[in-house]
């Protein structure tokens, strides 16, 4: 029950009671809910400045995270680029120069994208800059990483050509040492042992007893295995590709047939003297874009350095060739 209130009213020396007029009680009401909300308002307004939601709380945690992945991603795309750099250098200067490939100028590898502006939708919002900035940044990484990709390839394909030009240069001697009587003949001027007169000697010749064992120089196709040539008898032709051939002539017989494809070290025939020939001998001569050169030069895949240096020597002595 609600209390009642008095009043003493002195001209009429009584107690009167006190009437709440309902328009005053709404007034006041509304008074005290306008102070209210003015209040609340500048609380909610003081305490937004000076103490966090949790839901600021949860943001802000998750903005720290964010710059802490941000600052760690940086990190890890320049210790991608320092990595990628490097590999750039050592594949122009060490693989692509090894397999005399032009190197790849720097603004092709860091070139950027031109035309059509790949980053519009990034734009608009407060961290456009540094978003647009860290995917432009990508792109770049991605791109280099493409062309050091393509560039590798390339080096592989020359690698497998540069391998195949090595196993098919004729790079031995075609008969062993061991088996060697002698090497009678080298490339050059020579007394022929017919008519006894200087002539140019195309080859080298290797004495050795008849049946000898005499292998491929390199790996290629025989194209030849006849005795159609004038002077040569029994010879063998091996075409190695590159511009490379590998003749063997005066055998005795052949271990080979025409089109067989042979590798370096093949048995090929043996040791003979057919054809215009003085005493069993094994004729051998090198052809490079048809054009005779000197054999001793193609011997470093067989013989040592002082092997090497007896043979240059023999070579070298203008004496009669068997042939």
């Amino acid at each position: 029950m609600s209390k009642v209130k008095y009043y003493y009213d002195s001209e009429t020396l009584s107690y009167k009671k006190i009437e709440r007029k309902k328009r005053r009680t709404i007034k006041y009401i509304t008074l005290f809910l306008i102070a209210s909300a003015l209040f609340g308002f500048l609380f909610v307004s003081i305490a937004g400045h000076y103490i966090e939601s949790p839901k600021e709380k949860a943001l802000k945690r998750e903005l720290t995270n964010l710059e802490f992945q941000y600052d760690l991603l940086n990190k890890k795309m320049s210790q991608a680029e320092t990595v990628l750099a490097n590999i750039e250098e050592r594949d122009n200067t060490i693989y692509r120069l090894y397999f005399e490939a032009n190197p790849i100028p720097e603004e092709q590898r860091k070139a950027g994208f031109g035309g059509v502006n790949r980053y519009k939708k990034l734009e608009g919002f407060d961290n456009s800059e540094l978003i647009i900035n860290s995917n432009k940044r990508i792109d770049k990484l991605l791109k280099r990483i493409v062309v050091q990709s393509k560039s590798l390839d390339e080096i592989a394909v020359l690698a497998e050509e540069k391998e195949k030009l090595l196993a098919s240069i004729p790079a031995i001697q075609p008969v062993n040492n061991k088996d060697l009587t002698r090497m009678a003949s080298g490339y050059g001027m020579r007394s022929d042992p017919f008519t006894k007169q200087r002539k140019m000697h195309w080859g080298m010749d290797f004495t050795a007893p008849r049946g000898t064992p005499i292998y491929a120089a390199g790996d290629g196709v025989v194209v030849r295995a006849d005795s159609n040539s004038s002077g040569y008898g029994k010879h063998i032709r091996i075409d190695h590709g590159y511009g490379y051939v590998s003749l063997y002539a005066h055998l005795y017989k052949y271990n080979v047939k025409k089109n067989q494809k042979v590798k370096r070290g093949d048995l090929i025939g043996f040791v003979g003297s057919t054809g215009r020939s003085e005493a069993p001998h094994l004729h051998y001569e090198i052809f490079k874009d048809d054009q005779r050169i000197n054999p001793i030069n193609f011997y470093y895949g067989s013989l040592t350095p002082e092997e090497f240096s007896k043979l240059l020597e023999r070579a070298s002595l203008e004496n009669q060739s068997l042939d």
